[in-house]
């Protein structure tokens, strides 16, 4: 067969709180919690077992360490890194997924910087490209741009090979596009934005000609893989 699917394609997907033995709701979606480290560290053996071998993590910090730069994003010993290295260290086999943006970091919970009201892609490359380095450190196998700044893949791709980390994956998401179906993933992780929309940077759902030549630049930036969301 040219294509199969099984339990091996499957990506199961989870968002981590601070806290011990918590399972938090989330109510807009049903049977799916927060969870604190160990709670994620016992989903992750119960994975293994049923032959899932990946697992996407989001990160809902307290919002007393969000500011406009979204330093947390680049702290070592943030939420998602210690999270990360839990399950690396309990789950060996799994392969761990990080998203890269700075909406869950940012009180504005815009995916990059916001200076008078603009977005400004070179600047959040640069944090976006210290996010992934500090991720990876911590575990992580398959780093996730989902910032949709330009030239973000090529300068992720960059600087984890600087520093050696040549075998971890750039997942892409290129074709992002700005929609009201992120509602209760922006209510799992508070990450509305606080002023204005996405539409500046997330893509036209009209435009499929630019989501393609998104796609292209991504695969030719250093892209292992993309996405359509």
């Amino acid at each position: 067969a040219e294509n199969t699917l099984s339990v091996n394609d499957l990506i199961w997907t989870g968002f981590v709180i601070e806290g011990k033995a918590v399972r938090e709701p989330i109510p807009s979606m049903p049977g799916v919690a927060r969870l604190s480290i160990d709670e994620l560290v016992a989903e992750a053996q119960e994975l293994k077992s049923l032959g899932i071998n990946a697992m996407a993590i989001f990160p809902a910090i307290d919002a007393k360490l969000k500011n406009a730069k979204g330093s947390e994003a680049v702290n070592p010993d943030n939420l998602i890194c210690r999270a990360v290295a839990a399950v690396k260290k309990a789950v060996p086999e799994i392969q761990i997924i990080c998203d890269v943006a700075l909406d869950p970091f940012t009180d504005h919970a815009h995916d990059g910087l916001l200076v008078d009201g603009k977005i400004p892609n070179d600047a959040t490359v640069e944090i976006l490209c210290q996010q992934a380095l500090v991720q990876t450190k911590a575990g992580c196998d398959i780093i996730a741009p989902s910032d949709m700044m330009d030239g973000r893949v090529g300068a992720i791709r960059k600087a984890l090979d600087n520093v050696g980390y040549t075998d971890t994956l750039i997942l892409s998401y290129a074709a992002k596009y700005a929609s009201a179906f992120y509602g209760p993933f922006r209510e799992a992780l508070d990450s509305a934005p606080k002023k204005g929309d996405k539409k500046t940077y997330q893509m036209d759902p009209a435009n499929s000609d630019e989501a393609l030549r998104e796609v292209a630049l991504d695969i030719a930036e250093g892209a292992d893989m993309v996405m359509v969301k």
